[in-house]
């Protein structure tokens, strides 16, 4: 049966505009999952595309994974941004920027991938003899930092939390599940030196600078309260227009006062600085 199917099998290079059935279409999926691959790491992404314009658009690319991603997660930005599409831009791009402050008040930063990401909460792994992991426990806050390769940055400032004791292993196995690179680092049960922490509540700034005018936008992971940010323009407004003829992004519009469209805002400065009656002032 086996070799039957091996010297029959024949290469598909004609196809029919039909789209197929979305039960056949799983079963395809379906056995995809269980091709082999190198060395067990599940690194093969498959995407189902029904919609014609871009099923023609991915298979002229040269690059299959960025024409996907451009379309789904990576292009989607402006007001369709949103808490859920930040993360999965984060998770897209895997290795993030972590900050801390050590003890003597000197800023501390470093590169992590070990991340599990749910709707409600981000866990990471590191290991419980690293100068980070004492940081995280004296203080807890941290901030995180994304970049995509569409100028867009991430920014996410919370407060790490510990996982509980009974759950850290769960956390762990899921971790190590995701990030098979990390058996390498931890074989066996030395992966136990390691700890996990959550957090939960954060506050996550979106910034495109790929866009004209730029776009920004504050979401809440938690309950949080958002912290304001920028510059507003008081009713001590003379209506002058010297704002918005300084402004590099021309988000100032007319108006008794002038109003700053705060998701085009770079937090520049410049109306700030050449209001001629200090009518602008920082917001926060």
């Amino acid at each position: 049966m086996l070799m039957d199917l091996i010297k029959n099998r024949h290469s598909i290079r004609k196809y029919t505009d039909r789209q197929i059935s979305r039960e056949d279409l799983e079963k395809i999926l379906e056995a995809g999952s269980f091709a082999p691959n190198a060395g067990g790491g599940q690194r093969s992404m498959m995407v189902a595309v029904h919609d014609k314009e871009q099923t023609t658009k991915t298979g002229q690319s040269k690059d299959y994974r960025s024409a996907i991603m451009d379309e789904t997660v990576s292009r989607k930005g402006g007001r369709d941004m949103d808490l859920a599409t930040c993360f999965k831009k984060m998770e897209l791009v895997g290795v993030l920027a972590f900050a801390t402050v050590d003890s003597a008040g000197a800023p501390q930063i470093r590169n992590i991938s070990a991340i599990h990401y749910e709707p409600d909460a981000l866990y990471f792994f590191t290991a419980r003899g690293k100068n980070f992991c004492r940081q995280l426990q004296a203080d807890g806050r941290v901030q995180i930092l994304c970049y995509t390769r569409y100028k867009e940055m991430i920014r996410l400032s919370g407060k790490a939390v510990a996982v509980a004791e009974e759950e850290q292993a769960k956390w762990r196995n899921v971790i190590f599940a995701e990030q098979s690179y990390l058996a390498n680092v931890y074989p066996g049960d030395t992966r136990e030196i390691g700890i996990v922490f959550c957090i939960s509540r954060a506050q996550i700034e979106y910034f495109n600078l790929g866009v004209n005018p730029i776009f920004r936008e504050t979401y809440t992971l938690g309950d949080v309260t958002l912290e304001q940010k920028g510059y507003f323009i008081t009713d001590a407004c003379i209506g002058c227009g010297t704002c918005q003829k300084s402004c590099p992004q021309r988000c100032i519009t007319a108006g008794k006062p002038y109003q700053i469209r705060q998701e085009h805002c770079l937090h520049c400065g410049s109306c700030y600085e050449k209001c001629p009656v200090k009518a602008v002032e920082r917001r926060g």
